[in-house]
């Protein structure tokens, strides 16, 4: 661990609810360990949020709406309030990037560059969004003037996930709030530090008191009694397929709108009329970045067969150089995973490829020289047919599965051959396989030569099984927002009388 950061920054010993503005005293209550993955210490503790405390920060969240200032604030004060809660994430962004590190494993120079940023950028960008938001007048009817305007839904129930616990979590949160909603957040489990400490950040920029609300445990106790709330008006969950399935079965019993954003499958394109040393550059990243734990990963890497043998070889050259070890150490490429049982899972998909007659090209074991930690090594295995295990299910490691393909068609045959549809990774410089790959692809996103980028005015989201509804700016307004329609007649409108002799 890095000795100096861990001397700067306070780590609290247990985290607990944040409800109107404090965290709540420890209560006796079921309490899970959190663990650094680099070293298996417990640096934390969480006192998981049962049903009554999950009660009472909705309750919070619904008095705060329909009795706040909050919903009723001019937009500019609003705007006023995100600006300082952004700049407060980038004034304590060594803090927070410390804080994710300890309990994700992420490493920090990914954390520094990117998922920090994007914590303040979130807030930022909605801010600016709402200054642009306008209604809509229908005057076609003579008689009437007809104006559509947007107001806020109420509670929302946010469920961020572990990979990316600030920068997801807190998209969710500012999307939601910008508009005048109220919500109450769960981080993941495994992950709370930094999404506690963003509390403390949102009371001191200025946003009132039960705006949002955290509860924290796990999906099966605390996720379930926040999204089966009653005073819970909509739910956004970011996970995994099988979890979102539960999500929402449990909010469609409410009739509550559920965005997902879930799995990934994602298939990253190598033509041979790429940049190949670009596409090189963007199949690593793609895969290995994070750990290798994103639902956006590009980790079927299917190649087309005149290059493949060259651009596999490089991309082996190149993996068995990237640099394991602490991810507080700003040189460290790849950190440990998450926690033991996704270790564990991960790990089983070594097995699962071999048994299905794939070939290890490099990797599939623990990293060697650590006596502590969840480190695995990065991997990759040529697969044979791309409807094998380890082609169709998401692994969420750093672990890369290559096919290989003859002609467009055929590529795009393979890409689609998945359950999901988040991303797609296109590399040509040839414009008409760009074009026809771009509208053949089924998935929500397709990058083109480029790894991932995110363009926060655009949707986000998948088809299939990597989820339904979109985050950003347009489908985050639809999403946090309902329309009401309000008829003025301009004069006198005749109407029938009823009742008279």
């Amino acid at each position: 661990m890095n000795s100096s950061l861990s001397s700067e920054f306070v780590v609290p010993s247990r985290i607990t609810a944040f409800i109107d503005h404090a965290p709540l005293a420890a209560r006796g209550g079921h309490v899970l360990p959190v663990v650094n993955p680099a070293d298996e210490r417990t640096v934390s503790e969480l006192e998981e949020s049962d049903a009554t405390m999950v009660d009472r920060a909705v309750r919070a969240a619904r008095r705060a709406f329909n009795e706040g200032p909050w919903p009723r604030m001019e937009v500019g004060e609003r705007q006023a309030i995100l600006r300082r809660l952004a700049a407060l994430i980038r004034e304590h962004a060594r803090e927070l990037a410390y804080l994710e590190c300890l309990s994700s494993g992420i490493p920090m120079r990914h954390l520094s560059l990117g998922q920090i940023p994007r914590a303040a950028l979130n807030f930022e960008f909605f801010a600016e969004f709402i200054g642009q938001c306008a209604g809509q007048v229908y005057t076609q009817d003579p008689r009437y003037m007809t104006f559509v305007t947007r107001e806020p839904v109420g509670v929302g129930a946010l469920i961020g996930p572990w990979n990316a616990p600030l920068a997801l979590t807190s998209m969710k949160i500012a999307g939601c709030i910008a508009f005048g909603n109220c919500c109450v957040a769960k981080p993941a489990e495994q992950t709370p530090l930094a999404v506690a400490r963003l509390m403390d950040l949102i009371v001191e920029a200025g946003v009132p008191a039960g705006v949002v609300n955290m509860v924290c445990g796990r999906g099966a106790v605390t996720g379930d009694a926040l999204v089966r709330h009653p005073e819970v008006d909509l739910v956004s969950f970011t996970g995994g397929t099988a979890t979102g399935r539960t999500v929402m079965a449990a909010a469609g019993s409410g009739l509550k709108p559920c965005s997902l954003e879930l799995g990934g499958k994602s298939a990253n394109i190598v033509f041979a009329s790429a940049d190949l040393e670009r596409a090189l550059d963007g199949a690593l990243l793609g895969i290995f970045s994070n750990n290798g734990q994103q639902c956006l990963a590009g980790s079927r890497i299917l190649v087309e067969r005149s290059i493949a043998p060259a651009f596999i070889e490089a991309f082996i050259a190149r993996t068995a150089q990237l640099k394991i070890g602490d991810p507080m150490d700003a040189a460290t490429e790849i950190g440990p995973l998450a926690f033991r049982a996704h270790l564990d899972r991960v790990l089983s998909f070594v097995a699962v490829a071999r048994g299905e007659g794939a070939k290890l090209l490099i990797g599939g074991a623990r990293a060697e020289g650590f006596d502590r930690g969840f480190y695995m090594q990065p991997t990759a295995v040529m697969a044979s047919d791309s409807r094998a295990r380890i082609c169709q299910e998401e692994v969420f490691g750093p672990f890369a599965t290559f096919l290989v393909f003859d002609d467009l068609d055929h590529a795009l045959a393979i890409a689609n051959d998945s359950r999901f549809g988040l991303v797609s990774y296109v590399w040509s410089e040839h414009m008409p396989t760009v074009l026809r790959a771009g509208r053949a692809l089924r998935s929500g996103v397709v990058w083109v030569n480029t790894p991932m980028v995110r363009e926060l005015r655009a949707p986000f989201g998948g088809v299939k099984e990597s989820g339904m509804g979109r985050e950003g700016g347009q489908s985050s307004m639809q999403f946090y927002t309902t329309e009401k329609t309000t008829a003025i007649p301009v004069g006198s409108v005749a109407m029938a009388r009823l009742g008279l002799a």
